[in-house]
């Protein structure tokens, strides 16, 4: 039994509940990717988005998507059909938009996915928001043509910061679709830089420029082999059609490079570690359209079209990088309801002292005791 000498004070538990609720708050959940479509991936000659089954959006003032003032497509939250009919054989026409095959082959590979359509928030820790990005593993910014909110870019750091993973998709200098004043370099770059957090947390920096050309310089860095030689298959090149490179420093290394040089200042697809999460960066929107959406857009496969398909395995490969790894065996789960919490912290109070073959002694030590309640501590929260 808890004796006086070794109870816990007042004080202990209620940092036991501030740290409980600051675990809550930053969480992930893996497996689930959110594909952005609130930063007019849609204006112009561009069809960002995995499903559209409507096309009734314009670009309005200031450069915003405006519902009902054009043909642009409207992405909705959930793909239709739904993603439970997808089977090995389902074609990416199975949903409608030039990232279609992005979305279908990650349901195929046990990811599900979703939209963040216009109108939805950016938010990371915000219980009010359904699709806030806990809710996620992945999220995956193609080519935004609106300036991320300072409270839009500090939730993407953070998200990451706590595990996420997130693939920033990116386009040529000039390349403003939707007429606002800034480009995907210039939105980036101000995200890396003013997010009010940390100066180039991710280590990436989109330069100012447009290539068009097909490389073959992947790195030779073993750190890149999750992307060149993952799950779906060996990358060797890559192809830009008006595309921007990238400089990297920091934790941030380069996977493919538009020279043989493969200096950090010409970087095609970049990759990077921060806190517990990662990040990737492609510096042209061509290698993962897929050539089909919007039918009053000009879109062309690069997906499994350019490069024997190296694009399309690529982008799966880092996808599978980047989602949270599988949470560890969570010993301080007592009483094994898939979550540390208050439940478990009374089993340990009431067994502690010696112990032999209980649940709540859990490194084994044969004793409840100060290691037993710190494992707990650290453990707090939903676990598997």
């Amino acid at each position: 039994m808890l004796t006086s000498t070794t109870r816990i004070t007042l004080s202990l538990l209620l940092s036991l509940s501030a740290f409980a609720s600051e675990s809550s708050a930053q969480s992930v959940t893996r497996n689930k990717v959110l594909f952005d479509a609130t930063k007019a991936q849609m204006a112009g000659n561009a069809d960002w988005v995995i499903d559209a089954d409507l096309n009734n959006v314009g670009t309005g003032a200031g450069g915003a998507m405006v519902v009902g003032g054009g043909t642009e497509s409207n992405p909705q939250r959930f793909p239709t059909p739904p993603q439970s009919g997808i089977t090995a054989t389902t074609p990416e026409t199975y949903w409608k938009g030039a990232l279609s095959a992005w979305g279908i082959a990650l349901v195929k590979l046990g990811f599900s996915v979703e939209t963040l359509p216009i109108g939805g928030r950016i938010t990371f820790g915000d219980a009010t928001n359904a699709q806030d990005l806990s809710n996620y593993g992945v999220f995956v910014i193609p080519e935004p043509n609106i300036l991320f909110t300072l409270a839009e870019k500090q939730a993407i750091v953070r998200f990451v910061a706590a595990g996420g993973g997130v693939f920033f998709g990116g386009n040529h200098s000039g390349s403003d679709r939707n007429n606002d004043g800034n480009d995907p370099v210039v939105i980036y770059n101000d995200l890396f830089t003013n997010n009010g957090i940390a100066a180039n947390p991710f280590g990436f920096a989109s330069n100012a420029n447009s290539f068009t050309l097909i490389a073959s310089f992947p790195s030779t860095d073993p750190s890149a082999a999750p992307i060149l030689n993952g799950p779906m298959g060996v990358v060797t090149s890559i192809e830009y059609n008006a595309g921007s490179t990238i400089t990297v420093s920091g934790a941030a290394r380069g996977a493919l490079f538009r020279t043989t040089a493969r200096l950090n200042s010409d970087v095609m697809f970049a990759y990077s570690t921060y806190g517990s999460g990662k990040a990737v960066m492609l510096g042209d929107s061509s290698p993962p359209d897929d050539g089909t959406g919007d039918t009053a857009d000009t879109l062309f496969n690069g997906w499994t079209a350019e490069v024997a398909g190296d694009h399309g395995e690529a982008i799966l490969n880092a996808c599978v990088w980047l989602n949270p790894p599988a949470p560890p065996a969570c010993p301080a789960d007592i009483n094994q309801n898939g979550s540390v919490d208050g439940a478990d912290l009374s089993v340990l109070l009431q067994s502690w002292g010696p112990c032999s073959n209980c649940a709540a002694d859990v490194n084994q030590s044969g004793a409840v005791d100060g290691a037993d309640l710190t494992i707990l501590l650290q453990s707090w929260g939903g676990c598997q």
